[in-house]
């Protein structure tokens, strides 16, 4: 983490819960319409995603999109027999969930895939830079559950975006060596991306 991640982490958690309820669903509408019709998406199959907790930008417009186009959703669950890495429950509108450990809703009923199984993964972030670095919580999760991209030259599946709002951007972050780029990151007024 840089000096500056955790001041920034803070401000940028704070200007999220700010928001108003009526703009953070507007924002969460123009996210859907601008990240479902990507080409990354349309042609993949098993995509993860999250459940906004602490004023993330919510998700779920685009889950309806992907469920309506018949796409197999996913997501990230803590399991005992891998404390530090994330694997991946399928889930439907009406699936039952629990609240994890740190107070994260997750699927009861578990059909469990691992991380290497996905086409796309759409991630939570704090900031972002226009070159796909992303500041998380700082939990480490993501980066070491897909650790394993920084080993493969040809194969770069899943493809991970990062969904976030657009005050979300930063001119530019310095990555650690263990952080994992995206390939894109949505937000309500444009799709930044590499894919």
């Amino acid at each position: 983490m840089t000096m500056t991640s955790r001041p920034l982490r803070q401000t940028i958690r704070q200007q999220r819960k700010s928001l108003p309820p009526h703009e953070t669903a507007a924002c969460a509408e123009q996210l859907a319409q601008n990240a479902r019709k990507h080409p990354a998406v349309l042609r993949s199959h098993r995509i993860a995603a999250y459940l906004a907790s602490d004023g993330e930008i919510d998700p779920l417009p685009l889950l309806e999109s992907l469920w309506s186009s018949g796409k197999q959703v996913y997501l990230p669950v803590l399991v005992p027999f891998s404390p530090q890495k994330l694997w991946f429950a399928r889930f439907n509108r009406n699936d039952m969930l629990a609240y994890n450990r740190f107070g994260i809703p997750e699927p009861v009923k578990r059909d469990l895939i691992k991380p290497c199984a996905l086409d796309l993964v759409f991630t939570p972030l704090v900031a972002f830079d226009a070159a796909g670095h992303r500041i998380g919580m700082g939990g480490g999760f993501y980066d070491r559950t897909f650790a394993f991209l920084h080993q493969r030259q040809h194969w770069h599946k899943p493809r991970l975006v990062g969904l976030a709002y657009e005050f979300q951007k930063q001119a530019c972050i310095k990555p650690n060596c263990w952080d994992v780029p995206l390939d894109a990151i949505a937000t309500e007024t444009q799709v930044y991306t590499g894919l």
